[in-house]
């Protein structure tokens, strides 16, 4: 979208954890408002004709059925968390929680770039937003005392993966997208 901007590029309008999506990673958005590659939003074009501000949250009609319905499927990040992370920024303060996602997106470019075998990055992006950022890092310590040595990249993949899916369990967490059913 033409003339868009926003400060906050880690976290968009509506919720979404914009630093730990596979789109942002490989730099094909640079995340809501953030200029040239702004993907068409219909939220973003609600939140400038409400002038609802930085966030949906800040809109006098939050939480509305637009968020409502995109919540129900998602993309390649989870849309389900978007009102909880809202609240959860507002709670703690938006430095606060700019510094827990950054956390979380340091443990992501570390899987990424020592645990990849080119097949679990949209698995690796899912973890580091779905689970609690103690699990997350209790997780990502059991990985790394697995070590890192000279184990084939597919048993590195194997045990990085193992370990997120075993915190997800513990933590009642499915590490899958909800789709939108194809129409016929």
């Amino acid at each position: 979208m033409k003339n868009f901007r926003r400060e906050h590029l880690e976290f968009s309008q509506c919720g979404l954890n914009c630093l730990l999506c596979p789109m942002h990673i490989n730099k094909y958005c640079p995340g809501c408002g953030g200029g040239d590659g702004n993907q068409s939003c219909a939220v973003a074009r609600c939140a400038i004709e409400q002038k609802a501000g930085e966030f949906c949250s800040q809109c006098s009609r939050f939480p509305c059925k637009r968020l409502e319905k995109i919540m129900e499927y998602d993309s390649f990040l989870p849309h389900s968390q978007m009102l909880q992370d809202l609240k959860r920024a507002e709670e703690v303060g938006l430095d606060a929680y700019r510094k827990q996602l950054e956390e979380r997106r340091a443990i992501l470019d570390q899987l990424l770039a020592d645990w990849n075998d080119s097949k679990r990055k949209s698995f690796f992006c899912l973890a580091a937003y779905l689970l609690e950022l103690d699990g997350l890092c209790r997780a990502f310590g059991e990985i790394l005392e697995a070590g890192s040595g000279e184990v084939p990249i597919k048993e590195k993949a194997l045990t990085a993966a193992a370990a997120l899916k075993a915190e997800a369990q513990k933590q009642g967490v499915t590490l899958k997208l909800n789709k939108r059913p194809k129409e016929r």
